[in-house]
Parts: structure tokens; C-alpha cells; sequence
């Protein structure tokens, strides 16, 4: 159906900002006047216009427009310290109107017409569900339940900022090793290719048979100067056909579960999954969420599917009467400190704030331990390069030692 943006003046003399859905504009007139307000200016609704023309360009599924994470966590907090001071109508009217992105100024102008509309905030913010999740959603309606929203929108942007920094911890502690590893292969594959094939050119007319290291470099030089685009082919499909087996949801099961299995990287996925859980049930305990929506919610923000299977099943369990600590032992996929600050915090009263610790602690953990084993990688992958480079150089040098041993010199 057809929207349309307006400019009205109710009876108290308010100025009313917004878009609405009609058949015609005639009857979008008459939608207004039904309120009582007095139509200043109505004509075809800018936002939605802008909305539609991002959507095709932008295509669908991951392509659909939507907030960034860090447009998302902008608009929380703008919008958590707006409503202490303004009507929620003219906090959302004056954040998207500040915003820069036409795409993200098309999305909250969507959200605000909602609000015009009648609906409640996280009715309106259905209407652009790619950027803003049921948990979400789910917070905000909370919120809106218990007359708390502005604390709640608070909370809220507390939660997106620290889960920001932590993915923004992670991407800054993989970046070098990655680069470096990157260079790395660069390296190699150019000496290989590039290099030996004309320095053992000089060995072609020996007499003598080559050194079984010369040999072997030699070999793999020819293989990856003629073939290096069919193994390169081949990785490409290797890793196709390995994102393609992921859709399976037993396999993806297979390969969550190794991970989990693997020393150290295993520990660390665990308890990074283990904090953003903790974080997220204390941030809908206070907002007085019901534990087991919170739990429901909570899942679906879980990558890895063995613990995702761990809080459906947890869910259930609670959702039977148990405690929360209990399920989360019976489950064996958490760490311990979660499940006993768990408990501590049930027998107190206090689950929600031993949640919150139990979240710094874990997060604190993460970053010590990323710390730790990327400060020992580093080092590893210098010397694996060194030595791959060390290698090549021998190869080389051999047969220049044996001429120089047969001429005497």
C-alpha cells in the first residue's frame, strides 16, 4: 500500500510529523482528520521511496538493507538518552533526521511512522526486522511493558557496545597473525616459483646427481610453477563444497562439536559464547524479562550449534521448573565459573548482577588468554617461515658446496 509523508497541527497546536498508509492521498487526508489534525502538507512518503529504491539495489538475504551493528548500538544510546528529555515520537523524528546514511535514515523514518500510526515501538521496529533481532525486540517491548523504556534502551546499548568491543577485540587480535601468515605463503610461493626455477638452471648440465633436498625442491618448484592455478582451483573448491556441507545440519554439528574438542581454541570459543549468554540473560533479568524467554532468545544469537542444542535443551529444563544452574551443569558446555556464579546468584536473589560478573570475569579470561596465545603464534609462524625459507636456501646452497668440493677449491 502506498505511503505518505505529512506535516499537521493537532488541537493542542503540536506540530505532528510522519508517514501513513493509504489506498489514495485523499483518503490518507481523511485517516488524518479522523484525529482531528489539521493537514498542513501531504504528499508521496520520501523515506519509503528511498527504502525501496535501497532494497533493489542492494538485493536480498545478506544484501537486504539493513542497520549495521554499529548503527544499531549508535541508535540505542541516542535514542536511551533522547527519551529522558523528549516524547519517544520526536526522539526517533530527530534521530532520523540526523542520521547521514540515506539507507539507515529510510529504516528509522519506517520505525517513526509507527509510532505515528499507534503502534508501539517494538511493533514498529517489526517492520524492519534485519535490523533489529527478536532479543531486541523483545527488550524494548519490556520495557515498554514496565513504563521503564529509557532504562531499558540504556541497558541495551551498554549490552551492544561491550558485545562491539569484544568482536572488535577479536578482529584486532586475528589481523596479524592472519597478515603475517598471508605474507608468509606470499613469500614462499614466490621464491618457489619465481626464484629457484632460474638458479637450478645453473645445475642442469651437472655430472654429478644433485643433493635428495636440491631434488625435492626442485620437484615441487616445477609442480607449483605449472600448477599453481589448479591448486588454487582446487583449494577454492575445496573450501565451496566445505561451506556448501555446512547447510547439513549433522555435519555442521560434527564440526561444531571438533572445535569444541580442540585444545585451547575450543576453551576459547566456549567461553566467549558463555560470556555474550551471561551478558545478554543479566541485561533481560533486569529489564524483568521472563528467564526462559531470555534463555529462547538468547539461543538464537549462538553460532555454534552444540551449544545452541545445549540451551534448547536448557530452556526446556527450565521452562519444567528447574534452576538455571542445574541445567546449565546437566549440559556440560559452559564453564564452570558460569554455573556456579549461576547458583550463587539464584540462592541470593541476585541472578541477574552475578550474570553481569560472571560476564567480565569470562570477558576478562578471553582477552588475557587471546593475548597470551597470539603473543606464542606470532613467533611460531616467523619461525615456520624461517625455516621454510631456510630450507629453499640449503637446496640452493648444496650443490654449490659440492662443485666447490669436486674443483678442490
Amino acid at each position: 500500500m502506498p505511503r505518505f509523508s505529512y506535516l499537521a497541527i493537532d488541537l493542542k497546536g503540536t506540530e505532528k510529523r510522519g508517514a501513513i498508509e493509504a489506498a489514495s492521498e485523499a483518503q490518507a487526508a481523511e485517516k488524518l482528520a479522523v484525529r482531528q489534525w489539521h493537514v498542513v502538507r501531504l504528499g508521496p512518503d520520501a523515506a519509503a521511496s528511498a527504502r525501496r529504491a535501497a532494497t533493489s539495489t542492494s538485493g536480498l538475504g545478506w544484501f537486504a538493507p539493513k542497520l549495521s551493528d554499529k548503527q544499531l548500538s549508535l541508535f540505542t544510546r541516542q535514542l536511551s538518552s533522547l527519551m529522558m528529555v523528549s516524547p519517544l515520537e520526536e526522539c526517533l523524528r530527530t534521530i532520523s533526521r540526523q542520521t547521514e546514511k540515506p539507507r539507515a535514515r529510510a529504516i528509522l523514518g519506517n520505525v517513526h511512522a509507527g509510532i505515528v500510526e499507534g503502534l508501539p515501538l517494538a511493533e514498529a521496529m517489526r517492520r524492519e526486522e534485519p535490523s533489529f533481532p527478536p532479543i531486541y525486540r523483545a527488550m524494548i517491548a519490556a520495557g515498554e511493558n514496565s513504563g521503564s523504556l529509557p532504562n531499558i534502551a540504556d541497558r541495551l546499548a551498554d549490552l551492544l557496545e561491550k558485545q562491539a568491543a569484544v568482536r572488535s577485540k577479536i578482529l584486532s587480535a586475528l589481523a596479524y597473525p592472519i597478515v603475517l601468515s598471508l605474507v608468509a605463503i606470499a613469500v614462499v610461493m614466490g621464491l618457489m616459483i619465481k626464484v629457484v626455477p632460474r638458479v637450478v638452471e645453473q645445475f642442469d648440465n651437472a655430472s654429478r646427481q644433485l643433493p635428495a633436498l636440491t631434488r625435492v625442491v626442485i620437484a615441487l618448484s616445477r609442480f607449483l610453477a605449472e600448477w599453481w592455478w589448479a591448486l588454487a582451483l582446487l583449494v577454492a573448491l575445496a573450501v565451496l563444497l566445505f561451506v556448501r556441507a555446512l547447510r547439513n545440519p549433522a555435519f555442521r554439528y560434527r564440526i561444531d562439536d571438533a572445535v569444541l574438542r580442540i585444545p585451547f581454541v575450543g576453551r576459547l570459543i566456549r567461553d566467549m559464547h558463555a560470556a555474550s549468554l551471561a551478558r545478554t540473560l543479566a541485561t533481560m533479568i533486569e529489564a524483568r524479562l521472563p528467564l526462559v524467554d531470555g534463555l529462547r532468545l538468547s539461543a538464537r544469537t549462538v553460532s555454534n550449534t552444540v551449544q545452541r542444542k545445549a540451551l534448547e535443551a536448557i530452556v526446556e529444563q527450565v521452562r519444567a521448573g528447574g534452576s538455571l544452574s542445574t541445567a546449565l551443569r546437566d549440559a556440560g558446555r559452559f564453564p564452570p565459573l558460569l554455573v556456579y556464579l549461576a547458583a550463587s546468584g539464584e540462592a541470593a536473589g541476585q541472578l541477574g548482577p552475578m550474570l553481569e560478573r560472571a560476564a567480565d570475569y569470562l570477558e576478562r579470561e578471553f582477552e588475557s588468554f587471546t593475548s597470551a596465545a597470539l603473543a606464542l603464534l606470532e613467533p611460531a609462524i616467523i619461525i615456520v617461515m624461517g625455516a621454510a625459507v631456510a630450507t629453499i636456501i640449503l637446496a640452493i646452497l648444496l650443490p654449490i658446496l659440492q662443485l666447490q668440493n669436486l674443483t678442490g677449491l
